[in-house]
Order: C-alpha cells, then structure tokens, then sequence
C-alpha cells in the first residue's frame, strides 16, 4: 500500500495520500494546506482522485478548494459537515481570522458506505462526537483506521463546539471503533498514530465514563 503522511499548518494536522502499491491513483486524506499535498503529488508522479475529510473543521479543510482546482479531485464529507466547506463560521474559521475560500462537495456521506478508489476498499463509519459529521474511514484489509479527531492516542477529541458531544463520542468509539473485529493501526488527525486495541484498554476518556456508570 502506498502511504505518506505530512503534517500540516498551524494546528498540525495530519494530512495522508493513500493508494494502492499497483497505481498512481491516491486518495488525500484532510489536506490542511495544499502546497505540501501538491508538491508530495509532483514528486511521487501522482494523480490525487479523492479528497476524504473525517470532518469540516477549518484545520482539517484549508487545503480542499486549491487541491480540488489542482487535480480535479472529488471532496467526500459527511452530509452533517458539509456546511463547514462552504461557512467560516460553521468551520470555525473565524476564531482565527485567516479565513478559507469556500469549497463545493461532491459526494456527501451518511455513514455505511463502502469506496472503491485508487484501488483501495474503503469503509465509511460515521463517528460523530467531535463534530455531527465526523467519520472514521476503514482499510479492512490493511488493518488501518483514519479517524481524524475522534480518537487519539489516550486521549479523544473536544466536545465543546458547536455539534460536539461527549455522549455522542463516547457511543462512537466504544460501539462502533471498538467494535471492529480485531486490531487496527489508527492514524489520527493530530500527533501521534496509536492501536485499537491500545486504546481499548488505556484511553483515559474511555475508561472515566465507564467508571462513572
């Protein structure tokens, strides 16, 4: 499987190009910035077919409208997030005064599809918590999880924005992460990868709301 990771703008979002070893096909997850994410495509010779966005905050999108003009990739976001590429206030822009040109999706999620891109299998899983929208894509065959700011390594997302919720997150990860079947790398929208099953047995969130009942 082909995979590159940059780390992007000032929040340090971590952006990832995708694909199968057998193509130039590649699929960019969260493109913070676009410069870094063109000059990975120029290098490597690739041809980006797929923009996939875990969710709509400012951090994880600021790359999508040039990258999408660029390459003529499709955007896929969840329906509940789509607002957020065409709104700075609805993708929180506006709390950092650099704001974003607007950008049109063109495929809109729900949860429970499965993509066939860059010669990839995909499975969509709708992980709200973090954002109504939030979605976690799966890489069964590879045993590899892109969740953006759902999970991270022992720790979770914020809840306190607008369409946060901590109940919400909490059903996301334990009913529906942790409910894969066995274990997955998981590559996460800030710092550090971590493991599922890492996770199961050592996120702080996780296990605090189980105590409290």
């Amino acid at each position: 499987m082909r995979f590159e990771h940059l780390v992007c703008g000032a929040l340090g979002v971590n952006t990832y190009i995708i694909g199968s070893d057998h193509s130039d096909d590649c699929i960019v997850i969260d493109p913070g910035t676009a410069a870094p994410v063109l000059a990975a495509l120029k290098k490597n010779g690739l041809a980006c077919k797929a923009i996939l966005l875990t969710h709509g905050h400012f951090d994880h999108i600021g790359g999508v409208r040039k990258l999408k003009e660029q390459t003529g990739a499709k955007v896929y976001i969840h329906e509940a997030d789509a607002e957020m590429l065409r709104s700075n206030r609805a993708s929180l822009a506006v709390l950092t005064g650099d704001l974003l040109e607007s950008a049109e999706p063109d495929v809109l999620l729900q949860g429970g599809e499965t993509l066939e891109i860059a010669g990839l299998t995909i499975k969509v899983l709708h992980t709200p918590g973090h954002t109504k929208g939030g979605v976690s894509y799966i890489l069964e065959e590879e045993h590899k999880l892109f969740c953006g700011d759902t999970l991270f390594r022992e720790s979770v997302g914020r809840t306190d924005f607008p369409g946060g919720s901590e109940a919400e997150l909490y059903r996301s990860i334990k009913q529906g992460l942790f409910a894969l079947d066995g274990d997955y790398e998981v590559f996460c929208g800030h710092e550090g990868n971590t493991t599922l099953d890492y996770e199961r047995w050592n996120n702080p969130f996780i296990l605090a709301i189980e105590r409290r009942g």
